[in-house]
């Protein structure tokens, strides 16, 4: 909806209300997940599951939010001269990002810490264990990590932020795929570019839309419209990249003679087709937005469809979460 003044935003206690409710979405999701995704398939659902759910994805947003900034930083200083990007960018979330990974990454680390267990008390919580496991080790990883990246967020040199970054996402790549698995270095290595690629898109496009805010309030819509289509343009490299590791993951853990009967026969099988629906509503709404910005007259106006998928990918990212805390399907 538009006026004589250009786009009709929503008010701040209208943005307030929305955010507030996206967020309670967000954690009923995981929380809730595990337990749902379980009914009547038989399986046994994990001590804490949904706190687990939780926690991971908080650790997957908090990942999300630097790497994207990082990454449409970097979009916006290659404009060309002649839509040459405004200095101005938006107030970095990374660090408040750091610290909500590092809390959720020291949730999970307590975790491990007690056997897999959720620790009644700091009694429970074998610290030094940690360093005697490969889940231990992963999980200190992680923790370190996201406080390394939060003091390069704050420091003169913020971009020092994707070393850190990426030592979480091996660690995570690494975590997901235990030695035990058949060819853990090729699924490790499916989900170190899946996540990759996943966190680039879901946090860019985040980025993408707080930066085209500040500068269409500037009055730099032709800077902002070239943004736009350059992560765009990114966007269809990581969709693609994130299908074919998505896929070839799945046929990993689910051979294609029983993958119908496990994705609604299982736990793990229900919450990949819920993820699944919701990439395909994605990609609908980024096919919908840059159809809008290559024809539309105000290219701007792929601003909407763009917002409807931050939310859906929000939503998968917590699917992802759940994921994470549901037993893998049985190889038959």
């Amino acid at each position: 909806m538009t006026d004589s003044r250009g786009p009709l935003r929503p008010t701040g206690a209208g943005r307030a209300v929305a955010v507030l409710v996206l967020v309670a979405l967000a954690a009923v999701i995981p929380l809730l997940g595990p337990s749902a995704a379980l009914h009547g398939t038989g399986e046994a659902e994990a001590p804490g599951a949904g706190g687990i759910a939780l926690l991971r994805t908080v650790l997957f947003a908090a990942l999300c939010i630097p790497v994207g900034e990082l990454f449409v930083n970097r979009l916006a200083r290659s404009l060309p001269r002649t839509a040459a990007a405004p200095p101005a960018l938006p107030r970095t979330w990374s660090p408040l990002a750091a610290g909500a990974g590092f809390l959720a990454a020291l949730g999970l680390a307590a975790v491990v810490a007690t056997g897999n267990l959720v620790p009644g008390d700091g009694a429970d919580i074998d610290v030094g264990g940690l360093h005697a496991s490969r889940d231990g080790k992963l999980a200190l990883l992680q923790v370190n990590a996201f406080l390394v990246a939060g003091l390069c967020a704050v420091s003169r040199r913020p971009v020092t932020q994707v070393w850190p970054l990426a030592a979480v996402v091996v660690a995570e790549a690494l975590r997901a795929h235990p030695t035990t698995e058949h060819t853990p270095l090729t699924g490790a290595g499916l989900t170190l570019v899946h996540l990759t690629c996943a966190a680039l898109w879901a946090g860019g496009l985040l980025h993408a839309l707080r930066v085209l805010r500040l500068w269409s309030d500037r009055h730099d819509q032709a800077a902002g419209a070239a943004l736009l289509g350059l992560y765009a343009r990114v966007a269809v490299v990581l969709l693609a990249a994130i299908t074919a590791t998505g896929v070839c993951s799945s046929l990993r853990r689910m051979p294609p003679e029983t993958i119908l009967e496990q994705l609604t026969g299982t736990a793990y099988g229900r919450a990949l087709l819920a993820k699944v629906l919701l990439v395909a509503v994605v990609a609908a709404l980024a096919v919908w937005a840059r159809r809008r910005l290559r024809r539309a007259a105000d290219p701007l106006t792929a601003c909407a469809p763009a917002r409807a998928e931050v939310v859906a990918l929000g939503l998968a990212v917590a699917v992802s979460g759940v994921l994470t805390a549901l037993p893998v399907p049985i190889r038959w």
